[in-house]
């Protein structure tokens, strides 16, 4: 009995020069490796299938006449060869402890056949669990020659042909086997695939493996991939199939429940299915991957079925509502960082044109709830809502994702997009561009300056706030016389009607409070770059679309300030230097207000973070 270890991403290599070497024909083996060479450099350019020199030799020397495919009760492939001298024999490869089952004999290294005792199935085992212990996929190998009514089996037209027909006879066809060996298959990981594992568990997306390997081959390639930790204990986090079905409910519940990965070695199509459909009943979104018949059952039940678009079955691709192009695991993981960057988005979106809307709502509900003249007009709305703030709102689905986007856990589908929190923050912004519109417009009336900012150069009168809110009541008010005063090139005089101030001579303090308006709902749309994270970590310009967005805004709102007629149009006027400066003073704390509850957001989702950690440890 020969045992033999490789390590190559190509498969029918390993099997190739493992035969060559029972064989012993050093010749050819080199040739294997010439053929190899030349023709994997074809198959670079125009995706040839690789032919091996061993498998012509092999194709030369025997001619396969029927084939027992494998099935999932005996875990083995078979084929019926004969040679040119017309002697049958059947081939038979598969599962090794399976085969192994099925063997009464074994041939040892000098060609002997020795029978195949407890002993001898202990030694073959042995060395099978040390192959799967270092992530070798093992193939046990044995042949037959004494094949009874096969021995003379030559097509369609023999007698026993009938048999073949019915997979039921494959295994008493299968026994008495001569056990020659095994084969230590290795498909490396690709190299991004244990980081793309680590962004899994920061993201919190638990990794489960479901494979038909060996026990020992699937611990060890979890543990080389990252699903299990080096000396973790993994008692309760790897079964085989049969084992995990057997548990009771509850206890499958709670292996399902727990935390960080698990495997399931050996699984059949059922097992795939109930391990799904638990993790469904437990309010979890499962993603399934597959690319066999046997998987499609299993992709068709799971939330996302993801199918591999290169290796994968017709059958499973049309289960599943994903194909993955590249058949790369790192793939799926990038796509949960879109799709996770996509639905921020769609929230930065809402957050800004909600919050923007409560504040102008809440202007205009503070100003007849204090008895002001009204700042703004029905036209000036209409612009802001329809003009300055369309550009900023759609460049917010450009929105690159937060730098923290994998290491936040995931939401449930149930989850509500907005939380008591959110509006409670929609509420908080909205309340501040509110007064911030409305209080300008009382600054103007009310200060000559304004935290050093002088207001005075266009020569306005002032007035109480009291008398602004009662200025309904001008007409009562003994000696009460406004001056004129200058706006760009026009000259507002009220001789004739004093009253006429809080009325046609609001224009200068309504201007203000469109251009505060305008200019607050342009930094809010920076505070929904990102929900949590600051504009120091995500500074404006990793979004030039917003930055765009804003200056195509403020174009717009300069256009109707600086060109008369469309001045005369909206019910404004120019501003001087100094009222822009009041302008962005009264506008700039909607930046510091969100980016302090933007701390606060960050450290309740660290408290939850560390809680949903201690809960489950």
């Amino acid at each position: 009995m020969q045992a033999f270890e490789g390590h190559t991403q190509n498969s029918g290599l390993l099997n190739a020069l493992v035969l060559v070497e029972k064989l012993g024909i050093p010749d050819l083996q080199a040739q294997v490796k010439i053929n190899l060479e030349r023709e994997a450099m074809e198959s670079s350019t125009d995706q040839k299938f690789i032919r091996l020199g061993c498998c012509d030799w092999w194709n030369d020397k025997l001619t396969r006449v029927a084939s027992l495919e494998f099935d999932r009760n005996r875990k083995s492939m078979g084929v019926i060869v004969q040679s040119h001298e017309g002697k049958n024999e059947l081939l038979v490869k598969g599962a090794v402890e399976n085969v192994l089952e099925r063997c009464s004999f074994l041939q040892l290294k000098d060609g002997s056949i020795v029978e195949v005792d407890n002993h001898v199935r202990e030694i073959v085992i042995a060395k099978h669990n040390s192959m799967s212990s270092k992530a070798l996929r093992c193939l046990g190998l044995a042949y037959k020659e004494a094949l009874g009514e096969f021995s003379t089996y030559d097509g369609e037209t023999h007698p026993a042909h009938k048999k073949l027909l019915d997979p039921a006879n494959y295994a008493s066809i299968e026994s008495n086997l001569i056990f020659v060996g095994m084969v230590g298959l290795r498909d490396p990981p690709r190299e991004e695939v244990k980081g793309a594992i680590d962004d899994c568990r920061e993201a919190g997306i638990r990794v489960m493996v479901i494979t038909g390997d060996n026990k020992n081959t699937a611990e060890a390639i979890c543990h080389e991939i990252g699903v299990f930790y080096d000396g973790e204990d993994i008692s309760q986090k790897s079964f085989t199939g049969k084992d995990f079905i057997a548990l009771p409910v509850d206890e499958r519940r709670k292996v399902l429940s727990g935390s960080g990965g698990c495997v399931f070695s050996r699984a059949e199509p059922r097992h795939k299915q109930e391990i799904v459909r638990m993790l469904k009943d437990a309010d979890e979104v499962v993603a399934m991957t597959g690319d066999g018949v046997n998987d499609a059952p299993a992709l068709k039940l799971a939330d996302i079925g993801i199918a591999m678009g290169i290796a994968g079955t017709e059958v499973a691709k049309e289960a599943a509502d994903m194909i993955l192009a590249d058949d790369n695991f790192s793939t799926i993981v990038s796509a949960v960082a879109e799709g996770r960057s996509i639905y921020d988005n769609m929230k930065a979106f809402i957050r800004y044109m909600i919050s923007s809307n409560i504040g102008e709502v809440a202007s205009i509900f503070l100003t007849a709830a204090l008895g002001m003249p009204e700042g703004l007009i029905p036209i000036q709305l209409l612009w802001v809502n329809l003009v300055t703030d369309g550009p900023p709102a759609t460049a917010l689905g450009f929105n690159p994702p937060d730098v923290d986007i994998m290491k936040k856990p995931p939401r449930r589908s149930n989850d509500r997009l907005i939380t008591a929190w959110v509006f409670f923050r929609y509420l908080v912004i909205g309340l501040y561009v509110g007064l911030a519109t409305d209080g300008i417009f009382a600054i103007w009336y009310t200060h000559s300056s304004f935290l050093g900012i002088d207001l005075s150069g266009d020569g306005h009168s002032l007035v109480s706030f009291s008398q602004l809110t009662k200025w309904g009541q001008c007409s009562s008010w003994e000696g009460f016389e406004a001056a004129p005063f200058t706006a760009g090139s026009r000259t507002f005089s009220f001789e004739s009607n004093p009253c006429d101030y809080f009325s046609a001579g609001k224009v200068k303090a309504s201007t203000l409070s469109l251009s505060v308006l305008v200019t607050i709902e342009m930094l809010n749309s920076l505070n929904a770059l990102s929900e949590d994270v600051s504009l120091l970590v995500m500074p404006p310009w990793v979004n030039p679309w917003l930055l765009l967005a804003m200056a195509m805004s403020f174009a717009s709102h300069f256009l109707i300030l600086y060109v008369p007629f469309l001045a005369k149009i909206f019910g404004i006027v120019p501003l001087s230097l100094n009222e822009w400066l009041l302008v962005f003073v009264v506008s700039f704390p909607v930046i510091l207000i969100d980016e302090l509850l933007k701390f606060v957001g960050r450290r309740k989702s660290e408290a939850e973070r560390l809680s949903r950690k201690w809960k489950h440890a």
